[in-house]
């Protein structure tokens, strides 16, 4: 159902996702979604507000999915668990922010909200009239008599990301330098109540694996507060290009804690070229299955590998300081892939690759397009896209982690690798970046 600006639908269903979704054009700005859980028009701690460097509500009914290319531009999702929205929240707004310009620059620019059970589209609607806002809010799920609707809302910001969400009584961590780990701000004194003007409410054969292996202020007491956030949120990103490949984690301040790394992943539509038999056989295989794996060095000299094969699970609180987190099969569907790395014990790690097999379901990562987020718990959030694959890959190298006298190094590498005849994926990138392990076979 294709919806004018401030018209509502009913939303039956119990859960939903949120697709912002726009065309890719030279010069336009990247877009990015986000969400804001409201009671009486604010939020009612940081905590919820659901974006990219925070992208799951603490009562885990929010959670930002992440970017896609898709046939026709790129998709920013959220999945919304209606049935998990706290009584208190009456309203979650769907914004969207440009990241590098205006949203007169972004064609196509629209926002969809599915039956997250089945894919079946509730409603959409397209955002035509925007000039010089860099902050857009699109839409709104809302309870009214106890059942959820969405209304279409076209409403944008010339204020970035940074006036939206400080309008919703959001507070933002500023940069103190660009070089220099951001401190949070101490308040000067209360914030101005300033309000949004919105409409009122109405394969492979099997691998191998080695022979070894203080807190915010809550909001007042009613209504209830949500868990607060540790720190003012910080609303910058990273993102990683072949033009600009690398980020010093600790220059950006996002050295303790933890960091979650993420590999999303989905099948093209379109199938073009040599790849396209290898494109319609992933489509139509049910169960793709990629691993998201990683090598590891230590600066005592242990090597190993943390991977689903064998079980090789890792551990956060001993060597290697790296835990996968499971075995996903369905990509960006879900959560995809997650591995977390325990930077508290960063002085322990001297090198970790991040890379992805192809365990079974295809034969090559023709076709296929993931997406790669690192997370730090203290840090801006770091991400990339990979370049379509050319060739007959099965192993593909994504981020080397290097830690260069105490200077905690990301690197892009979004490197394709052929494997040799009867050569397996881990002992390919172990060749490749000089590992040196003995492997034999596994399984899982």
């Amino acid at each position: 159902m294709t919806m004018l600006k401030g018209t509502n639908v009913p939303v039956a269903a119990q859960a939903v996702r949120v697709e912002l979704g726009w065309r890719t054009t030279p010069g336009a700005p990247d877009v990015d979604g986000s969400a804001l859980l409201l009671v009486s028009g604010k939020v009612r701690s940081d905590a919820d507000f659901v974006f990219y460097n925070q992208p799951v509500h603490a009562s885990g009914a929010v959670r930002h999915e992440g970017r896609r290319s898709v046939a026709d531009g790129v998709t920013d999702s959220l999945a919304v668990d209606l049935e998990r929205v706290e009584p208190a929240i009456d309203r979650v707004v769907v914004a969207a922010s440009a990241d590098g310009g205006t949203f007169g620059q972004v064609t196509g620019l629209h926002v969809r909200i599915m039956d997250a059970s089945d894919g079946t589209e509730i409603a959409r609607f397209d955002s035509a009239d925007a000039t010089v806002e860099t902050a857009f809010i699109l839409g709104e799920l809302y309870r009214r008599q106890g059942a959820w609707k969405f209304r279409a809302v076209g409403q944008g910001y010339s204020s970035g990301l940074e006036g939206l969400a400080t309008d919703f009584g959001i507070s933002v961590d500023e940069p103190q330098h660009p070089q220099q780990p951001q401190q949070a701000q101490q308040p000067q004194g209360p914030r101005p109540a300033t309000r949004v003007d919105l409409p009122p409410p109405p394969q492979v054969p099997p691998g191998q694996h080695p022979q070894s292996p203080p807190a915010a202020p809550m909001a007042p007491p009613a209504p209830p507060a949500a868990p607060p956030a540790a720190q003012p949120v910080r609303l910058t990103k990273v993102t990683l290009t072949k033009e600009a490949p690398s980020v010093s984690l600790t220059k950006q301040g996002g050295t303790s804690g933890t960091m979650r790394v993420n590999l999303n992943w989905q099948v093209r539509k379109q199938f073009t070229g040599w790849g396209s038999k290898l494109g319609r056989a992933i489509a139509n295989h049910a169960d793709l299955d990629l691993d998201l794996c990683a090598l590891y060095e230590l600066t005592d000299g242990r090597k190993g590998v943390v991977q689903a094969l064998g079980n090789a699970f890792g551990a956060l609180g001993q060597p290697p300081y790296i835990h996968l987190d499971g075995d996903d099969r369905t990509g960006a569907v879900s959560t995809g892939e997650n591995l977390t790395i325990n930077l508290d014990h960063k002085d322990r790690l001297r090198r970790v690759l991040i890379f992805v097999t192809i365990y079974e379901g295809a034969r090559s990562f023709a076709d296929l397009h993931a997406t790669v987020t690192l997370q730090p718990q203290h840090g801006a959030a770091i991400d990339f896209s990979l370049d379509e694959c050319t060739v007959p890959s099965t192993v593909c190298a994504l981020a080397l982690i290097t830690n260069n006298g105490g200077d905690l190094t990301v690197q892009r590498e979004a490197r394709y690798l052929v494997p040799e005849r009867g050569v397996s994926p881990q002992r390919t990138i172990d060749y490749a970046y000089g590992w040196g392990m003995n492997w034999t076979p596994g399984r899982k």
